[in-house]
């Protein structure tokens, strides 16, 4: 079972519009809503790929009620936590050529009392759960070491956690020694401080993080694949996708193909490549099944390209 936290859910609404004019009254060709939130995107493909997941969320007003019946329907057990503000909605317009512009709330306040309520709930339910996964940015009123905290009593509890943010809250858990972290290119460079160019980069600050207590580093590099380093080495995998549909939510489901692999190695690492290159050929933030998933089309090695530019798919 894998428990995922998520502190600032959403509702995502998608719409798929002929095209994008500023200032027009715009018709969408189709529309659809779906839960939302990177621990709750976590859980939703943790479900598709037939697996048990609880998702830990702070709930309000009647979008909270929504996404709750919401997860329910795609098989998942929400363990709400009741709030005073109302859960986000999050906005995707989706243009034909594939082009996405995202509108994202900010997302309600989140209390004392609610913050200590989430970790409270977090430890009810993680018994017996192999993974938790704390995933997104934290909203406003939890402090950037509310994931640190979350980590040091999981750990204590002794369950293993996979941690999904960035900036300061990144930061600020890895000497709690996250089981892995899983920032893309972008929130890797911003951990340590400096411009990553190619692969070789990638590596070095993800062995930077892990000096400094990550135990692991599953690195996102977007189109150029994806970046494992671990204290077995550092493992590269990549595949080709034809046509991108949305990439929204593909990162979770890399993170919930690399934990339901085991979370370790390459085939963890593989599985995790799959799921993300399945993801991104689906519309809005579907999660793909085990019958999307085509493991053969990824290549997974030892080594790794190390002067492969980021952003160049590998050859």
């Amino acid at each position: 079972m894998i428990l995922t936290v998520t502190p600032n859910p959403s509702l995502d609404r998608t719409y798929e519009l002929p095209g994008l004019v500023r200032g027009a009254v715009l018709r969408a060709t189709s529309d659809r809503v779906d839960p939302g939130g990177k621990g709750v995107n976590v859980s939703r493909a943790v479900a598709a790929a037939g697996h048990r997941t609880v998702a830990v969320a702070p709930l309000g007003g009647p979008e909270g009620a929504l996404l709750a019946r919401l997860l329910g329907e795609h098989g998942i057990e929400a363990a709400g936590v009741p709030i005073a503000g109302s859960t986000r909605i999050n906005i995707t317009l989706v243009e034909p050529d594939g082009t996405l512009t995202k509108v994202n709330a900010a997302g309600p306040e989140i209390g004392p009392a609610e913050a200590d309520a989430l970790l409270d709930r977090v430890r009810a339910r993680s018994v017996g759960a192999d993974w938790i996964a704390c995933c997104g940015s934290l909203p406003r009123g939890l402090p950037p070491q509310w994931y640190a905290e979350l980590v040091s009593r999981s750990h204590r509890a002794g369950t293993r956690i996979a941690l999904d943010t960035s900036g300061p809250a990144l930061v600020a858990a890895l000497p709690e020694r996250p089981d892995v972290i899983k920032p893309n290119a972008e929130e890797l460079a911003e951990a340590v401080g400096r411009p990553l160019a190619t692969v070789g980069d990638a590596v070095k600050a993800a062995q930077e993080l892990c000096e400094r207590g990550a135990r692991s580093v599953l690195a996102s590099l977007g189109a150029t694949g994806q970046l494992l380093v671990e204290e077995s080495g550092a493992y590269f995998a990549s595949a080709r996708v034809d046509a991108v549909r949305s990439d929204v939510g593909a990162g979770d489901a890399s993170l919930a193909g690399f934990l339901t692999a085991g979370g370790r190695g390459r085939a963890a690492l593989t599985s995790a490549v799959a799921h993300g290159a399945a993801a991104v050929q689906l519309a809005g933030s579907v999660m793909p099944t085990p019958a999307g998933l085509d493991l053969s089309a990824v290549v997974t090695t030892a080594d790794v390209p190390l002067d492969l530019a980021l952003g160049q798919p590998a050859p």
